[in-house]
Formats: structure tokens, sequence, C-alpha cells
């Protein structure tokens, strides 16, 4: 039926289905911190391209980077500045590179869902999609012998299921919405959960400005040194309201020699603005959950 012809208990229901519930954001952070810093790494490698069943050996190469150059670019910054980040890793990438996955939890970083091979849930049956979300679970705390609390939802597509499959796996956050610059409460059908949502949004991910498609109209157009600039003022605003500022970044984007470093000098930006608590997305939703008690 056209949308122009649902009723009001239709297109109600549609809106209501998945809401932002009361704020979650904190009156402290740890440590007397004026804002907190979650920097995430959506490590989705080949999956890019084997998600849709292709088979380009070029566009396996792009992922292949991610791994072979991106992620332990990644972790020698974070381990110089002695900052912990989250991964968030589809379960086909982390089977293709389990030696990664070993790495980032030795060198104290979180490990999140991200689907098994970045599908799309919106398009899945309900069955399919918990099935997929389950093994994902299982096969990461097989590789990485840490069970995840924590989802990306591959190109933050929700379904009207995904969060019932998240409460049934016993996660404590989602990263994949957008309703508020600060963490909130995901209510589902007009009932709080108890789920944290540690917004996100395209303006704070690398992707948009640089992604390319060879045979598409899609051809990155910002130069880095404006994405910084991006990056820059949302912290910026950020540390001035107290709040969080989260940023999504993958490591077949933003590592290449002429881009890495927007990462080293934002950090270098957020460390000399001072009061900065860099954490996990899990030590975010976990401080969240503590001090704003239902």
């Amino acid at each position: 039926m056209e949308p122009w012809r649902w009723t009001d208990e239709e297109w109600r229901g549609r809106v209501e289905a998945i809401r932002a519930g009361r704020s979650l954001k904190p009156p402290h952070w740890p440590g007397g911190a004026r804002c907190a810093v979650a920097l995430s790494f959506d490590s989705d490698h080949e999956t890019n391209e084997l998600r849709d069943g292709g088979q380009s050996i070029g566009r396996m190469s792009w992922g292949q980077y991610g791994t072979r150059v991106g992620v332990p670019r990644i972790l020698d910054i974070l381990k110089r500045n002695d900052i912990r980040a989250s991964f968030f890793v589809p379960a086909v990438s982390a089977s293709l590179h389990p030696e990664e996955q070993l790495r980032v939890i030795a060198e104290g970083h979180e490990i999140g869902l991200h689907g098994w091979i970045h599908e799309l849930n919106s398009v899945l049956p309900e069955d399919v999609e918990r099935d997929l979300h389950f093994r994902s679970a299982d096969r990461i705390e097989a590789i990485s012998g840490v069970r995840p609390v924590g989802m990306r939802t591959p190109s933050w597509d929700f379904s009207p299921a995904t969060l019932k499959i998240q409460r049934e796996l016993g996660l404590i956050y989602d990263s994949s919405l957008m309703a508020d610059d600060d963490p909130y409460e995901l209510v589902e059908n007009g009932e709080p959960t108890g789920v944290v949502e540690l917004p996100v949004e395209w303006i704070r991910d690398d992707a948009p400005y640089f992604n390319m498609q060879r045979f598409q109209a899609l051809r990155p157009y910002t130069p880095p040194t404006a994405v910084f600039d991006i990056f820059r003022r949302e912290f910026d605003r950020a540390w001035r309201d107290g709040g969080l500022f989260l940023l999504t970044m993958h490591p077949h984007v933003i590592t290449y020699r002429s881009r890495i470093f927007i990462l080293e000098d934002l950090i270098a930006h957020m460390k000399a603005a001072g009061g900065v608590w860099f954490a996990r997305h899990d030590e975010v939703a976990r401080h969240c959950l503590a001090v704003c008690p239902a």
C-alpha cells in the first residue's frame, strides 16, 4: 500500500518501533575528564566485495590492504599514544585474519560484532538475521577468546528485528543509530531496554569522504585536510559540551600515507585540549549505565 494510504496506526507503529529514550550522557566522565573520545575502526577487509557475491580481485586486494597495512599502522599509532579503541569485525574478516584479532585483543582493544559477511540486515528474514548474529558472536569468541558485548551493524543497516536479537545476545550497547550526539537508551515498542546507543553519524565517518567505485559515479572529492577540519570541529564541540566524540574509521580508507595524518594530528589535538578520556566503546557504555541508573 502506498504510504499516503497508511492508517495512523501503520505509520506511527513504524516510527515508534525503535526510538531514542532517556539520555545517558553522564554527569561526569572518569577521572574528572571533560569529555569522552571513542575511536572505532570497522575492519571490513575483503567482505566489502564478498557480501555482494563479487569476485573482483582488485577490490579484494583493497580489502587486503586494510589488514596488511591498515590495522598494523593503526595499532602502532594507538600504542604510541597509549589509547584503547574498538574494532568492529565481520566474522568472515576475523576468520580470514585470526592473527589480527589476537593482536587487537592482546593490545587491550575491543572487538565488537559487525555482521557475518557485512550483510544488510534489512533485507534478511528475521530467522536468518538471528542466525548470522549468533554465529558471528560464536566465531569472534572462538577466534579472540572474548565474547563481544556490543554491535555495529554493517553499513549501519538496522532492521526491525535487530534490537530484539541484540537483547537475546545479551549485548550492552549498539553503535549504529543516529538520534543524538551523546549516548542514550534504546526503546523498543515503548519499552526501555537498558541497551546503550553510542550514536554514529556519516559526518564522523571517513568512508563518505574517500570511497570510490570505479564503474559508478562515486569519486572522492574531499581533501584530507578538509576531513581533518571536520573531525576536529566535531571534537571541539563535544569537548565544549562535555559529551562524547565517537569517530568511525576504516583500515582500508584512513591509513594511506596522505590520510593517516588525520588520525595522528587529531589525537595530538585532543590530547592538547586536555581533560579527555580515551575509551573503548564497551567502557563508555558501562560507565553510562553505572552513573545513569534506571
